[in-house]
């Protein structure tokens, strides 16, 4: 169904080798996820399949993709979006609607697909799925589960022979990765040709036939799924791939700088009459990196606001040390890392984007400091570069660092690894644990549990805006954890 004839490719205008002499073949109805660290090569493959390359992203192509025995650089965009489904990262990037069932008939209403059908596909997409309960629903008041649910409706109505799904788990909770494998196991029945470029691999070795590592833009090794479950963790390590079983991981972390208590009290928030947030009181570490777990809607970025003193309907107060921070004081004391961080980075350039969150007194010593931590944050290289010229895990650290440069006692970080590899994910996790060492206390919003187990020395669950679990992350919270999440 698809192949790669010694494909050579360089994105046009930085000259970043996206591919070097790449071979691939994928047989009709196979299922291959694409792995390897960030920046590897794994998107610029799925974008070849569907003509994003070299349709939208110019560049040198050099070799031949050929799919279904046509020349993808002959076919038009809108012959490809026929045959080839896209489920992107973030599905905002790909929606045209703001109503879920104008979504699903997008795709069709440009194919040129009659009135009747549009209405017969979704039907059928939305039972196929378990879309019924999303019809006629507001996108921008959808969880990031359910827009990736949509987005894979999306690409079910427009019946592709393939479909490519470009990291599509990174912004899903636990249960919301159980729905997606779900959809991909119904497209493999179907018997589509599936290519998933993915870090988080775990669940996909029940649905995979192989797995490609890509390094440095070549294909250098293939596992089966039994191969891969059975790499030492040295040897993933090695790789830069994520846990196959993140559960089989012992707490790893160290414990916090043990300085003292941080109380929570009254925060409550409500919104038009709901209840989105009720915690009379909980006693957490200070000086410790604490994992706020929980699904899609539980509270946990609610309560990161109020924290922050950002939620207009948050009220409550935190207790240090016998001093009460109210709402006014508490945006002196923390500092929060949002999950779409494209609304935080303001500067010309990295290295300016850290010297902003410093106080200026003394700037020679500023830029050597934020020197030391784009270094830290592996972004040495990058200080000249504008940050939305980045890419997604490189803007995520750049913005941590902004947190880091700030110099606040409390730092909250909204899904930290989203899009993060092995390599970079252990990173990130070696900088908080330093930062909590220095007596920072650090509240991590993750659906990331093989980070919370490298990283996190306590655990709060959420649900329904209550706290209903809260202790530290050893080898009996651990159990808890998984028994929570199952």
């Amino acid at each position: 169904m698809i192949e790669f004839r010694n494909v050579t490719f360089t994105y046009g205008e930085e000259s970043v080798r996206g591919l070097q002499d790449v071979s691939l073949h994928i047989q009709r109805g196979e299922t291959v996820v694409l792995c390897g660290e960030s920046g590897s090569g794994k998107s610029t493959l799925t974008r070849l399949i569907n003509g994003l390359v070299p349709h939208f992203y110019e560049g040198d192509l050099e070799g031949d993709v050929l799919l279904d025995g046509r020349r993808i650089s002959d076919m038009q965009l809108y012959e490809l979006a026929g045959y080839v489904g896209s489920v992107l990262q973030n599905p905002r990037t790909q929606f045209y609607n703001v109503e879920s069932t104008a979504e699903l008939a997008f795709g069709c209403e440009n194919l040129g697909v009659p009135a009747e059908q549009i209405e017969q596909r979704i039907t059928r997409t939305a039972g196929r799925l378990a879309l019924k309960g999303l019809l006629d629903r507001d996108l921008f008041e959808m969880s990031g589960g359910e827009k990736q649910l949509i987005a894979c409706g999306s690409a079910d109505t427009i019946q592709p022979e393939v479909v490519v799904l470009d990291e599509p788990s990174s912004n899903l909770d636990l249960p919301a990765i159980r729905d997606l494998a779900a959809v991909v196991q119904r497209w493999r029945d179907d018997g589509k040709t599936l290519v998933i470029a993915e870090h988080r691999l775990f669940y996909l070795l029940d649905v995979a036939d192989r797995f490609v590592y890509v390094k440095d833009g070549r294909i250098e090794r293939e596992f089966a799924p039994e191969e891969l479950r059975e790499l030492a963790p040295e040897t993933l390590a090695a790789l830069g791939l994520r846990a196959p079983d993140p559960w089989r991981l012992r707490p790893a972390a160290d414990a916090g700088s043990g300085t003292g208590t941080i109380r929570v009290k009254a925060f409550e928030c409500v919104t038009k009459g709901h209840e989105r947030l009720s915690i009379p009181e909980l006693a957490l570490p200070r000086g410790e990196v604490i994992a706020m777990l929980g699904r899609n809607g539980a509270g946990k970025t609610t309560f990161a606001r109020t924290l922050c003193a950002l939620e207009r309907s948050g009220r409550g107060e935190v207790e240090i040390d016998g001093v009460v921070y109210g709402a006014r004081k508490r945006r002196g004391l923390a500092y929060m890392v949002m999950q779409d961080v494209n609304h935080q980075l303001f500067a010309e350039d990295a290295i300016d984007e850290l010297l902003l969150s410093m106080d200026g007194v003394d700037p020679d010593a500023d830029a050597a400091r934020a020197d030391e931590i784009l270094r830290s944050l592996d972004l040495d290289g990058k200080a000249d570069r504008h940050p939305m010229s980045l890419s997604g895990g490189e803007k995520q650290r750049l913005a941590i660092g902004g947190a880091i440069a700030a110099g606040r006692e409390i730092l909250v970080l909204d899904e930290p690894t989203s899009g993060l590899d092995y390599r970079r994910m252990i990173g990130v996790a070696g900088v908080l644990r330093a930062m909590s060492a220095k007596g920072r206390t650090l509240f991590v919003i993750t659906h990331d549990i093989e980070f919370v187990l490298r990283c996190c020395g306590y655990a709060v669950c959420l649900a329904g805006g209550r706290v209903v679990h809260s202790s530290r992350v050893d080898e009996a919270g651990v159990r808890y954890l998984r028994e929570f999440f199952r």
